[in-house]
């Protein structure tokens, strides 16, 4: 099949890797995961993720709708702020609704009734590499950091969540983070009966210690009798997905820049919002070096530099890797530049185009 570029090309078999651990560490720790919709809301591969994961949650009215939807299972429903027409709808179809304070818990409690009702609890430890994705960070409006608090409204609430890590994948601080939780809030938790720890954990990468992650999650829903929930976003989808793209035009300002047609602006927004640049598979020992940027007019517009094997072209294909997280989802219309279609490998091999953005889509986002 020829495809035009550019394109999302999500890889089931890549998808279906990161998915057995899931289903193993639910299988050895008794703990469930919820896909985080806020970082792959992709939904032509649910079929496929339902049979691994119990359910989504969200970080909206429409994260949840689409959960409930398309995924079916479980709806956990959370948000920084409902408003009240949200919590209206959002309590008609979601299992659990989490609110982020008690002063919205107090005030929209009672449209959830048949609802099991959370809080997220912020317990001022967190792990990010990020300052701006630091859930813990001075002044945080992210949960309830006053224990007293909660257990003023502990009768309102039957779980609690707490959403502390970004990208962590050092085992022994998520471990000693955990034995922190248990021994600061085992008043509050020996009252619930579930209890989120949220995602950011990277526990399916290669090399993770995924059985000694199991036995501190079993130990820890079982001191409390507890059901533990994970909400794995990335640690679902990393390395399931790449962004393909095809060099328009090379120019030279002293380095050699392929420009392709691609935006970081449009098409992979965090590179910019964190200035990380972006992941390539096979070009850590190549002889020609380059820059490699998008075509929209923000000069920044940059993916990052490498060293391919290849003197790059007009027409060349560069693939940029691991880019289903935090893409899909934040795409957009800047500059008007063509949106990437977004394409499956199926289990079987085969490719599968299941949405294309037209001129009539980028209109229709207008008025």
């Amino acid at each position: 099949m020829r495809l035009t570029t550019p394109y999302y090309l999500i890889d089931e078999r890549k998808l279906l890797s990161n998915l057995k651990k899931i289903r193993y560490v639910r299988e050895h720790s008794g703990a469930k995961s919820v896909l985080a919709l806020k970082c792959f809301s992709t939904w032509s591969v649910f079929p496929l993720m339902r049979r691994y994961m119990d359910g989504t949650t969200s970080s909206s009215l429409y994260e949840a709708k689409l959960g409930f939807e398309k995924f079916g299972k479980e709806t956990h429903a959370y948000c920084v702020a409902f408003s009240e027409n949200d919590i209206r709808e959002t309590a008609k179809f979601s299992d659990k609704v989490i609110f982020n304070s008690v002063s919205q818990l107090k005030a929209f409690a009672k449209h959830c009734r048949g609802v099991k009702t959370g809080l997220r609890i912020n317990p001022g430890i967190s792990y990010s590499h990020f300052d701006l994705a630091d859930p813990a960070r001075k002044h945080s409006r992210l949960g309830v950091s006053d224990k007293k608090a909660v257990l003023k409204v502990i009768d309102k609430i039957s779980g609690a969540m707490f959403h502390f890590n970004c990208e962590n994948d050092d085992f022994p601080n998520f471990s000693k983070s955990l034995d922190y939780i248990a021994s600061e809030y085992g008043e509050i938790l020996r009252r619930l009966s579930w209890v989120s720890l949220g995602g950011g954990l990277y526990f399916t990468k290669e090399g993770y210690p995924l059985d000694k992650f199991c036995a501190k999650l079993k130990s820890f829903g079982a001191k409390f009798n507890l059901q533990v929930y994970l909400e794995p976003g990335e640690s679902s989808i990393t390395k399931g997905g790449e962004l393909v793209t095809k060099v328009l035009d090379v120019v030279h300002n002293k380095v050699d820049i392929a420009i392709v047609d691609a935006s970081t602006e449009a098409h992979m927004l965090d590179l910019l919002i964190y200035r990380t640049p972006a992941k390539m598979e096979g070009v850590e020992n190549g002889k020609y070096k380059y820059t490699v940027a998008g075509r929209s007019c923000l000069a920044g517009d940059i993916f990052g530099t490498y060293k391919f094997k290849a003197r790059l072209k007009p027409g060349s294909i560069v693939r940029i890797a691991d880019a289903a997280g935090y893409s899909m989802v934040k795409k957009n219309w800047f500059n008007g530049l063509q949106m990437p279609a977004i394409v499956l490998r199926q289990l079987n091999g085969k490719i599968k185009v299941v949405r294309e953005f037209t001129y009539k889509d980028f209109t229709g986002s207008l008025s």
